[in-house]
């Protein structure tokens, strides 16, 4: 099985792209074909065998990866699954590819695994970063319905048969658009506790248009993906979420501005899921309404 690897970076954390780079480069098996996008960034000097392309504006995250991904042929024809990392993460061990190649192989409908992420220095794993809703053990291997997409491993396949990763999104949630169409057409998506990617523990608040983005990009997800009678369900559990976890007043007018975006903007195509995947993703423990 070839593998691909997608970096994105912002060109703000050299050292570290340099870091992730040599544990790619010691994973065991054959050599893993890699990307790195300069997302609105000029590149250092990077070894010769990875291809690169530097951006003229940063166009989000799912952009970004977008294009790392045609780095290996349109849609990553050129691989068999691509390999998505953050650009201050690194791999610890170096049998993580083999590993991804091995269970790609024993499950050929298996179409998305989800690493582990854990803080370096104190081994914690944030309960953020286990896509599930039970999520006090990030040690258990279980089926998912998401996954983080700054650690993870996709067929290529997939980008092919339900599109890629939404563009529009910039930042958040595009993850979740992408398993949602995956699940749809009978993917199966995993999260590998084996898996690990070392990764400093920070709060994804850090980023000033976060509140925004995650509440427009909710109200896209659901009307992109989700049938209409279960649209209003889900924003509207969403919307009591977060009034009860009692944001700061900057943060709640940010979301409150974002979730009225969303609904007055272009969502992109709508692809609504069967009720066959709806069921589905209830029995997996995650009911598309939480």
């Amino acid at each position: 099985m070839k593998l691909g690897v997608v970096i994105i970076t912002m060109g703000s954390r050299p050292e570290e792209l340099q870091d992730l780079l040599d544990s790619v480069a010691k994973q065991q098996g054959p050599a893993l074909r890699v990307a790195v996008v300069g997302n609105g960034t000029p590149l250092p000097p990077l070894p010769g065998d990875v291809r690169t392309v530097e951006l003229p504006e940063n166009i989000g995250i799912p952009g970004g990866r977008n294009i790392g991904v045609d780095l290996f042929g349109p849609g990553g024809s050129e691989v068999d699954a691509v390999v998505f990392l953050d650009d201050d993460g690194i791999l610890p061990c170096d049998d993580t590819a083999e590993l991804v190649r091995a269970a790609f192989t024993a499950n050929p409908r298996l179409g998305i695994i989800s690493f582990r992420i854990a803080d370096p220095v104190s081994g914690v794993t944030q309960r953020r970063h286990v896509p599930r809703l039970r999520a006090s053990d990030p040690m258990r291997d279980s089926p998912v319905t998401t996954f983080l997409g700054g650690a993870c491993a996709i067929r290529t396949r997939i980008f092919r048969e339900v599109g890629r990763l939404p563009e529009e999104f910039f930042y958040a949630h595009e993850e979740t658009d992408l398993a949602w169409r995956a699940l749809d057409v009978g993917w199966q998506i995993e999260y590998r506790s084996d898996l690990v990617l070392h990764h400093p523990a920070t709060s994804p608040s850090r980023h000033a248009v976060y509140h925004r983005l995650v509440a427009r990009n909710r109200v896209w997800l659901a009307r992109r993906n989700l049938p209409w009678v279960l649209v209003p369900v889900y924003l509207g559990v969403w919307f009591a979420l977060t009034l009860l976890r009692r944001p700061s007043r900057p943060a709640l007018r940010a979301w409150l501005g974002g979730f009225r975006e969303g609904w007055t903007t272009p969502c992109g195509e709508r692809r609504p899921m069967s009720w066959r995947t709806v069921w589905r993703l209830t029995r997996l423990g995650r009911p598309p309404i939480i």
